[in-house]
């Protein structure tokens, strides 16, 4: 496979849904999820031209963090052991998968800088998948205003795994509608710009929704290298 052909078409795709719904494509952020790919598979994603990586797991980002010369803007978007932060504090700039006030807490005592944190937000209500209910997010970000190192860059979520456009729709849609709720409240340390859904299934419905980060593993670097 070639990443930078799969990239041309997802590039194509972006611009055409953001010129549906009156969007500019430069509000959207594509980051590549490597976690199934091989250091020279990220590579090519980097040379490509894609400066935003995507892992889920500490050992596999601190695998390819020691050996990518180009370092690109890396996103921690798996679940994340508070055992673990330490591991990765100092190597990204955003942390996805905030849910817990004891996470916060770790990333807040182990960082030395202000990281962008985005709320994992479990809109699908589905028992496998983690993150806060809907109800929860706010009281919760509202937990966090003294935590000095921790900026709430936005929210994210994942959405069921189903080609139901209208499932699809509702998760994406309920998040937006939160994510302008938290801005509302005009929280310094909350400025909340960010919604980070959808994935290769599904990423053109979250930016006809308001995605402005989708994360793209499979249609765009593969499952292994």
């Amino acid at each position: 496979m070639k990443v930078i052909e799969n990239l041309k078409r997802i590039n194509q795709q972006i611009m055409e849904v953001c010129q549906k719904v009156g969007r500019s494509s430069d509000e959207v952020i594509l980051i590549a999820v490597t976690k199934y790919v091989s250091i020279e598979r990220a590579q090519e994603a980097l040379e490509a031209g894609i400066n935003n990586l995507g892992e889920n797991r500490d050992d596999s980002l601190l695998e390819k963090w020691d050996v990518l010369e180009d370092k690109p803007v890396w996103h921690y978007i798996g679940t994340l052991q508070t055992r673990k932060v330490k591991n990765i504090i100092d190597k990204v700039e955003y942390i996805h998968s905030l849910d817990r006030l004891s996470l916060a807490e770790e990333i807040n005592k182990r960082a030395n800088h202000k990281l962008k944190c985005l709320v994992q937000v479990n809109v699908s209500g589905e028992e496998s998948k983690h993150g806060l209910s809907i109800e929860e997010t706010i009281p919760f970000i509202k937990e966090l205003s003294n935590f000095e190192h921790i900026v709430i860059d936005g929210l994210m979520t994942m959405a069921p795994l189903t080609d139901n456009e209208q499932i699809l729709r509702d998760c994406f849609r309920k998040l937006r509608e939160l994510r302008d709720q938290v801005q509302n409240l005009k929280l310094e340390f909350a400025p909340c710009t960010n919604l980070s859904m959808g994935m290769s299934n599904d990423f053109s419905i979250a930016i006809e929704e308001g995605a402005t980060m989708i994360r793209i593993g499979t249609a765009l670097v593969g499952e292994d290298g």
